[in-house]
């Protein structure tokens, strides 16, 4: 029996699929850089939908690791493109997949890291102190000239992939696509396995978990470092879409437009990510061209859904969240 969100999730895809065949029918490339700016932030929520959306992890402070996929895509590719060693005398490289794959164990570390010791506490404190090591790491963006300090990184020509142009709009669109794909699968899996049950299970009632033998900060550790490696790719895509990355990327504005994205979408709904991201743009290309104050919209739409529909958008279509 197909369900009311499974056919609101239908018709995203569709939505999704049909941007380029629009962008391309009425000779409008831009659609596809608006298109693919909604993949990317849709990718860096899907991260934290899973903190959370199943933890229940309230973070102001995952900016870090978008910022930091960032700017190792952006030093990879400087490093490369002037042939300079890096730390250590390794070389730089301009190939996508690497660069995702070190963007995935630089952030997965210092997710490590920060969350070891964020995670011993909980509440107002968790959000302050994940903020904190957050603006550490912004101001140590800010204080690094050898790769631009406040005024960031340029980079001027696009990382590729083997066999794509990815200096093309729609080549460049269709990776994105399919890596945010793979972080909706990842977070379905996770949901529905026995990992996504315990998580939910210590957001609900911490103590019974642990009575049941699982330690719930061995579990939340898990997903914190989870998504800070979804979001750390999404940041090094992000990098690679302007072609500059800055401390910007890092800011708690950041962290604060990503928890917008999943509670306009919907906290915990697999599509929520995508449907907040694609709101936020629209409005933002939309409005931003009529008024400078166009958040002035997005806060009262917001306002809206938390006093009107708590489920999110998604939450208002479907009705009542089906798990599994």
């Amino acid at each position: 029996m197909i369900t009311r969100e499974r056919l609101v999730e239908i018709t995203l895809v569709l939505l999704l699929a049909a941007v380029p065949i629009a962008a391309q029918l009425l000779n409008e490339p831009f659609y596809l850089t608006l298109a693919t700016r909604v993949a990317i932030l849709g990718l860096a929520a899907v991260g934290l939908n899973i903190a959370l959306g199943l933890g229940g992890l309230v973070s102001f402070g995952h900016a870090a690791f978008f910022g930091v996929g960032g700017y190792v895509a952006g030093v990879l590719a400087i490093h490369a493109f002037n042939g300079t060693p890096m730390l250590l005398g390794l070389p730089g490289t301009k190939l996508m997949p690497f660069i995702w794959i070190v963007a995935i164990l630089v952030s997965g570390l210092v997710a490590l890291g920060i969350g070891a010791l964020t995670l011993r506490t909980s509440g107002v404190y968790f959000i302050m102190i994940t903020l904190a090591f957050a603006q550490m790491i912004y101001y140590f963006a800010i204080s690094w000239p050898a790769y631009g300090g406040e005024d960031g990184l340029s980079f001027y020509v696009r990382n590729g992939f083997p066999g794509v142009d990815t200096l093309k709009p729609l080549p460049f669109l269709l990776i994105c696509y399919a890596l945010l794909a793979l972080g909706l699968i990842l977070f379905q899996v996770l949901r529905k396995s026995r990992f996504g049950a315990a998580l939910q299970g210590a957001r609900q009632n911490e103590v019974r978990v642990a009575a049941t033998g699982i330690s719930p900060y061995r579990i939340r550790l898990v997903a914190f470092v989870i998504w800070a490696m979804i979001t750390g790719v999404a940041g090094a895509l992000y990098a690679d879409l302007n072609r500059f990355v800055s401390p910007a990327m890092l800011s708690w504005h950041m962290s604060g437009e990503l928890i917008v994205l999943i509670v306009l979408g919907g906290v915990g709904r697999r599509f929520g990510p995508v449907v907040g991201a694609g709101l936020y743009v629209l409005l933002e290309y939309w409005l931003g061209g009529i008024t400078e104050r166009w958040q002035l919209f997005l806060g009262l739409m917001l306002l809206g859904v938390v006093l009107f529909a708590r489920g999110g958008l998604i939450g208002l279509l479907a009705g009542k969240p089906r798990h599994g």
